[in-house]
């Protein structure tokens, strides 16, 4: 099963995308499931993972209403504030609908770069290993030690680190970003989207350009830990989803046809659907 295990749907209407401006012209538009509809059908991808876009609750109930209509659908990771002292309820709440698979809080715009260890976040993380659950952690490079240290003190805790941390592609920078993904990745709980990487990347990229990193990222986590995902629409302002995933085929072509499956859709079936009775 091919698997996109990273896309957004939204409407600027409702009013709670903080991050979207009209600038952003390639986005600054509704997304929805027709839209996406073809380009899945052209790279027989049959089920993708609906990730939260806005930090409202509000939203995580308008993507599961959508969900809830939408066969290819297979889950959707909402948000929740995890430092809100009901969030284990709320969590609750929304995980009494299965379709959820995680949460993600969006970490990467907390002003607060330690905010990942502040300890009342503890009661969030043990509820989302209690409802078997998975954590998509949002964060960039300066965010790695910190989630290091959540990694060691939540064992139980899935980590999916989203669009590979999210590395400076641009400015060709490997450190310290390599050497914090490959302690990362030797903590068992910790797996890493193949995702994003072309928005951090140069508006003229090359596949060049994005191999060193991909490399990295197949050498820490290995084929069997790593999920390929489009982060669609957010790609069209760096080449677009066909190319974003000729890209990837291109990347991977040194992998076994059993190891192209699983980063392609097999690690994704597991990590969201399959280990949490989703399958």
């Amino acid at each position: 099963m091919l698997i996109d295990s990273h896309q957004h749907f939204w409407r600027v209407d409702r009013g709670d995308y903080f991050w979207m401006s009209p600038e952003l012209v390639p986005l600054y538009r509704d997304y929805g499931p027709d839209d996406l509809r073809p380009l899945l059908s052209h790279h027989g991808i049959e089920r993708t993972i609906l990730v939260q876009a806005a930090p409202t609750v509000a939203e995580t109930e308008f993507m599961l209403r959508i969900a809830e209509t939408t066969p290819f659908v297979a889950g959707v990771v909402g948000w929740v504030e995890f430092t809100d002292p009901a969030a284990p309820h709320v969590m609750r709440s929304l995980a009494a609908n299965s379709l959820i698979v995680g949460f993600r809080p969006m970490v990467q715009d907390i002003p607060d770069d330690a905010w990942l260890v502040r300890p009342e976040l503890a009661a969030a993380f043990h509820t989302v290993v209690e409802r078997r659950l998975v954590f998509d952690a949002l964060v960039l490079p300066r965010h790695l030690s910190h989630l290091l240290i959540v990694a060691d003190r939540h064992p139980d805790l899935t980590i999916v680190v989203d669009h590979g941390a999210k590395p400076l592609i641009r400015d060709g920078a490997l450190d310290p970003w390599r050497s914090d993904m490959a302690a990362l990745s030797a903590r068992p709980n910790t797996v890493c989207k193949l995702s994003g990487l072309v928005t951090e990347a140069r508006p003229d990229w090359t596949v060049d350009d994005l191999r060193p990193y991909v490399e990295h990222l197949l050498d820490s986590f290995g084929p069997q830990r790593l999920l390929w995902g489009s982060d669609w629409p957010v790609v069209n302002l760096s080449g677009g989803y066909d190319r974003w995933r000729a890209t990837t085929l291109e990347l991977l072509e040194s992998l076994s046809e059993a190891e192209q499956a699983a980063v392609l859709g097999g690690n994704a079936a597991r990590i969201y659907l399959s280990e949490r009775g989703r399958l």
